[in-house]
């Protein structure tokens, strides 16, 4: 189904942004009726950002923009963003990296970094945390990687663990570019098997900082994991990512409602969209 005809079985076809999406998905407009020509999703993917769910964001986005120019570039879209990168972010320097991909993801091609929006509340936190130990769940192409390793201060030790061989060897390259090979460190592997082994493997007692932006469903399984195998000190601070959209609902429950955890909504929207997402901070108590 294309994303026009998405939305219109959802009933918002007289809603602002239909236009948007038929020029987009190859629609002409005829009279009264709606007519297909050939879709140009790859002149004008960037433009269709005013979404009204982010899950018509996601679906455009992740199913029909992506899959499209896979097909047509032959390459993927971590393969792009990192391409992007190598041409105009200037090695060593992780700002122009991160300037780069935000700039790249809000006008070329969308994807699932934590992006410069909530990044802002992002570098807050850490800022503010200072930490000395940092874990991160899902480096993705490794830009929240860049944005956290580039506030830490010297001997501070980011561990960061992707699922994905392919968006790992991709971050490694983003990482690598940005200068912090040093001070990021990126670890292969399933979450669920990686955090029990992380104290012996690594050395690491317990986290200051923990930043989840993995597999939403895992969220919840990984903190009790992390709780269950003392990775956790008192005043730890953990902040997860996209707790709206697509939703963390379970792990939301359980860190509000929990006597271990104090925490925090801040409200935001979905990376490089107007569709509402948050970050939620919560600090255990211990």
């Amino acid at each position: 189904m294309l994303v026009a005809d998405f939305l219109s079985h959802k009933g918002v076809e007289g809603v602002d942004c239909w236009p948007e999406a038929a020029r987009v998905v190859g629609y002409v407009e005829v009279g009264n009726t709606r007519k297909v020509k050939r879709a140009s999703v790859i002149q004008t993917s960037a433009k269709f950002h005013y979404v009204y769910s982010g899950c018509l964001a996601l679906l455009w986005h992740d199913v029909i923009v992506e899959k499209s120019l896979d097909a047509v570039t032959r390459t993927t879209r971590p393969q792009r963003l990192l391409k992007a990168v190598q041409d105009r972010a200037i090695r060593g320097n992780p700002q122009s990296v991160i300037s780069v991909i935000d700039h790249y993801c809000r006008n070329q091609e969308w994807a699932m970094n934590v992006g410069d929006e909530k990044g802002f509340i992002l570098d807050s936190v850490v800022s503010e945390l200072n930490p000395q130990t940092v874990l991160e769940l899902g480096t993705y192409c490794g830009y929240s990687a860049v944005r956290i390793g580039r506030l830490l201060r010297s001997g501070a030790r980011l561990l960061t663990l992707e699922f994905n061989p392919d968006y790992a060897a991709v971050a490694r390259e983003v990482i690598c570019w940005a200068g912090l090979e040093n001070t990021v460190q990126l670890v292969e592997g399933a979450s669920g098997d990686w955090i029990p082994r992380l104290r012996e493997h690594f050395g690491i007692h317990t986290f200051d900082f923990i930043f989840l932006d993995h597999w939403k469903e895992r969220y919840l399984t990984d903190i009790k994991l992390l709780e269950e195998c003392r990775l956790l000190r008192k005043g730890t601070v953990l902040l997860a990512d996209n707790v709206v959209c697509p939703g963390a609902p379970d792990y939301l429950e359980y860190v509000r409602k929990s006597p271990l955890y104090d925490s925090r909504y801040f409200k935001s929207h979905l990376e490089y969209t107007k569709a509402e997402d948050g970050l939620e901070k919560s600090v255990y108590l211990g």
